[in-house]
Parts: structure tokens; C-alpha cells; sequence
């Protein structure tokens, strides 16, 4: 497939890039800065801004799924504005270019507890992630009301930030509005089997228009 992957310098964007790429698609990796990006085979770079529909759609036209991994950045302080700002224009610009598959990979925070609250909502959630995590969660509101895309999120689980960027086992357990527990605590998944269980659901749908999680 033509896939435009949005975020392809980051920490989840380049597992999703390798990932993409070893699978034989044709990646389109939308980037303010080109120079980050290496060449590869199968692999074109666009210098686009994720913030600017127009810019989108001239990127993605003809591709047959975006998939975005576009973090606005953690030490943003206006991060949740600019994460939301992108979310919608990354939404927008996929709409306008006649793109009908979109994949987000969102934040754990949306996820809920035992008794049905968000964990971003929780008082011990860290302040740190806090703003990032509730735009993760206004985006995903967002797009359950989405009428035209054919949208899937994923969630990572609560404790991603674990898991090594570079172990890839291609083994992980799927989960929905809950997060996943390991047999110590939170379930927790490396970059490189999140970006597994993406492109796994890129190529074989099993979440159409709702929100998955993962975790090992």
C-alpha cells in the first residue's frame, strides 16, 4: 500500500517507519525538516507542516491510509493547544484529499479505570503528561463523531514509557477502553511491537472506528 505517515521522526514514528518499510509499503513521510530523515528505499520525504491542512493534503493525495504518530512535543508549553491544533488539520487535510483510512496512535490517559473514570482525570496522573494526554483524549472525542473517515486509535499502554524502543518480539495482546495489566502492574510494550500491532491493523482491520490498546 501507499501509506503518508505523519510523525516519522519520533519516538513511535520511526518504529512505525522500520515497520512500514519492512513490510514492503510505500511510505510517504511528511516532516518539517527533511535533512532528519534518511533515504531509503520505498521511502519519499515531504517537507509539510502537520499543522496545516492544505499542506496535508497536498502530502497525502493519492496515498491509501494516513497514519499519524504527530506529537506536538513534551516540553511544549502550549502543548495540548498544538497537539489538538494538528490532530484537526491532519483530519482535515486527510478528508480533503479523498483519503478515507486514518490511523492515530494517541496516549494511554483516554483509557479508563475500574469505575469508568480517565486516568488523566485521576489526581496522582503525572503533571508532566497531563496536557498531552487530555488533547490525546479531545482528539479521540473528535473523531467518534467523525462522519466520513474510516478511523482507528490506538492507545499505548500505561506504562509504554518502559518498554525498549528496539525490542521487537511481533507478540502483544489487544485490549479496549481498559488498560492492559501485566502480572506486576501496568502493562507496558516496546516502540518497535506497537508499531507490530499498527501496521497489523493497517493491513488486517479488526478496529474500525473505535479505539484499540496493546500491550505484551
Amino acid at each position: 500500500m501507499n501509506i503518508a505517515l505523519i510523525g516519522a521522526t519520533g519516538f513511535v514514528g520511526r518504529a512505525l517507519l522500520d515497520e512500514l518499510l519492512a513490510r514492503g509499503h510505500e511510505v510517504t513521510a511528511l516532516v518539517r525538516d527533511p535533512g532528519r530523515l534518511a533515504a531509503r528505499d520505498h521511502l519519499r520525504v515531504v517537507r509539510a507542516d502537520a499543522q496545516d491542512a492544505t499542506q496535508v493534503r497536498d502530502a497525502v493525495a493519492g496515498s491509501d491510509a494516513v497514519v499519524s504518530a504527530y506529537n506536538a512535543g513534551w516540553d511544549n508549553p502550549d502543548l495540548y493547544r498544538d497537539f489538538l491544533k494538528g490532530a484537526h488539520a491532519i483530519v482535515a487535510g486527510t478528508k480533503a484529499a479523498g483519503v478515507k483510512r486514518y490511523l492515530m496512535v494517541g496516549g494511554a490517559g483516554s483509557l479508563r479505570a475500574a469505575d469508568g473514570t480517565q486516568l488523566v482525570d485521576a489526581p496522582d496522573f503525572p503533571p508532566a503528561y497531563r496536557d498531552g494526554a487530555r488533547a490525546a483524549r479531545d482528539a479521540l472525542e473528535a473523531l467518534k463523531t467523525e462522519p466520513t473517515l474510516d478511523w482507528t486509535f490506538l492507545s499505548p499502554p500505561v506504562g509504554f514509557h518502559a518498554g525498549g524502543p528496539d525490542t521487537r518480539t511481533g507478540c502483544y495482546r489487544t485490549g479496549g477502553d481498559a488498560p492492559l495489566m501485566a502480572a506486576d502492574g501496568p502493562g507496558t510494550i516496546s516502540a518497535a511491537d506497537l508499531a507490530v500491532a499498527l501496521v497489523d491493523e493497517l493491513e488486517q482491520p479488526r478496529h474500525p472506528r473505535r479505539r484499540f490498546t496493546v500491550a505484551w
